[in-house]
């Protein structure tokens, strides 16, 4: 007979254990992921003209978010004593003492091998590689070099965080194209106007922990600057795919609006500068591309439904 005590004692058990899945999941920086992965889908979606394999859809969607939550844990690993003094991340679980080095180190390099074992066996070996080399990038270029050593550490390091859309596209065809490179190309030039923003309203914090972000080595007015003018370039690089015809009008339509909204946050920033408008233009930047890559794939789709439809009246 089960006792009141072990009784009374179960739903604690499972409440650790729930709790240390939490902490778990929270070392993979979900929301980061569930951009990553979603770009890398459409990718893949768009390396095709008619519908990706079952098999590479699943296999390599898990394969490249594992990597990315193996990269998103060992960057909690190497950035916790920053993470300890920043308020925006002093309640990770490494800096709480809810997880372990040790433990995070264990999970990330489980994760890595998980991740490389799927896309070498079920997808094929260049995604393998690819990705690897995106994992390493961010991970341990980027966590413990670049972040530390040069304000261009976002331009640079942000090579790691544009792969995935071209690792979804390897994924599907097995080689990397042109029209792959300028998915790479659109969220590389992203990346700074996206990051500068946070770093902007952030940046007492940044200088705490000596992370040498552009507000903090250059100032905000420079800052601001170099948010529109990658913010224009960025608006000129979203147009290719259209002028290349990768994409039709509804992309162009749809990109254009989302250029402008950018554009004016990028110069109201640069004119007159508030926490709250930077913080704006930041989640403005996610749910740009997050738009932007939704756009190229119902675009995709709608010329391919178009064809065939053309194809079966004629």
């Amino acid at each position: 007979m089960t006792t009141q005590t072990e009784t009374s004692a179960l739903p604690t058990s499972w409440q650790r254990f729930m709790g240390q899945v939490r902490e778990y999941f929270e070392l993979c920086k979900p929301r980061v992921v569930a951009l990553i992965v979603f770009t890398a889908v459409v990718g893949m979606f768009l390396a095709t003209p008619g519908l990706v394999p079952w098999n590479v859809l699943i296999f390599g969607t898990i394969g490249i978010g594992l990597a990315a939550s193996s990269a998103a844990s060992i960057n909690h690993l190497f950035d916790q004593a920053a993470d300890s003094v920043m308020a925006r991340t002093r309640a990770r679980p490494l800096p709480t003492g809810q997880l372990t080095s040790r433990q995070a180190l264990i999970f990330a390099l489980v994760l890595a091998v998980v991740s490389m074992a799927i896309l070498v066996v079920w997808i094929n070996p260049l995604t393998a590689v690819l990705t690897f080399t995106a994992l390493i990038g961010y991970s341990v270029i980027y966590t413990v070099y670049l972040k530390y050593a040069t304000p261009q550490n976002i331009v640079i390091g942000g090579a790691a965080g544009a792969a995935p859309p071209v690792l979804g596209w390897v994924a599907v065809s097995g080689h990397v194209t042109a029209d792959a490179l300028l998915l790479f190309l659109i969220i590389f030039a992203w990346t700074p106007p996206h990051f500068w923003a946070l770093a902007l309203y952030r940046q007492p914090e940044y200088a705490r922990v000596r992370i040498p972000m552009l507000p903090v080595t250059h100032g905000s007015k420079f800052t601001r600057l170099h948010i529109l003018l990658y913010t224009v370039l960025l608006s000129v690089i979203t147009v290719l795919p259209f002028a290349i015809g990768m994409s039709g009008w509804f992309y162009l339509l749809g990109v254009l609006i989302l250029n402008v909204g950018f554009l004016r946050s990028a110069w109201g920033l640069y004119r007159r500068y508030s926490d709250a408008l930077a913080r704006r233009t930041f989640v403005y930047s996610i749910q740009y591309l997050t738009v932007l890559f939704a756009l190229l794939l119902i675009d995709h789709y709608r010329l391919y439904l178009a064809g065939a439809l053309h194809l079966v009246q004629g």
